[in-house]
């Protein structure tokens, strides 16, 4: 960990708390396995997630992902996830009428189907991305839709965590 001028540890890079990753991921498990590392820099903060989120068992995903908004959604609070979530669902802002419509009915449809909410790193991507997305997604099996999830997840997860250390794990 650097230190300030001051010998103090520097606050941008110290490593962050359970408690701030959680903002990042809601598996308590996935939190605890990564803070309880040593992290020089944003590398291996990474390195440390990706390697707890291949060792998280299905309940443990199923845990982070109620902690997400349903794409369309917009998530009320001032809290870092929910503004974090905001800006990553930002494509979503200028959605016309009957896409947010597609939307809505299609995200009922996938939690009908597989029991969760549509879970997509829908950072830098339209709304009409998002949705044909998630339609097409409804043809997984449940293996399949798994496996995307995780994928999705990492990414999100990853994201995340390089702003948690931009703006300081505070």
């Amino acid at each position: 960990m650097a230190r300030s001028d001051q010998g103090r540890p520097d606050e941008s890079t110290r490593a962050p708390s359970e408690a701030e990753l959680l903002a990042c991921c809601a598996s308590r498990r996935w939190a605890r396995a990564v803070a309880a590392g040593h992290h020089g820099d944003l590398a291996a903060l990474r390195a440390a997630s990706a390697r707890a989120l291949a060792g998280l068992g299905w309940d443990d995903v199923l845990e982070a992902l109620a902690a997400h908004p349903r794409i369309g959604d917009r998530p009320g609070g001032a809290g870092r996830e929910a503004r974090w979530s905001r800006g990553e669902q930002s494509g979503m802002d200028a959605a016309a009428a009957e896409i947010r419509r597609a939307m809505a009915e299609s995200n009922l449809a996938y939690e009908e189907r597989f029991g969760h909410v549509f879970l997509i790193c829908a950072t830098g991507r339209s709304a009409a991305e998002l949705l044909a997305e998630l339609q097409a997604r409804l043809d997984h099996d449940v293996e399949t839709e798994r496996r995307v999830v995780r994928t999705e997840l990492a990414k999100i997860v990853d994201l995340r965590l390089a702003r948690l250390v931009t703006e300081g794990a505070r």
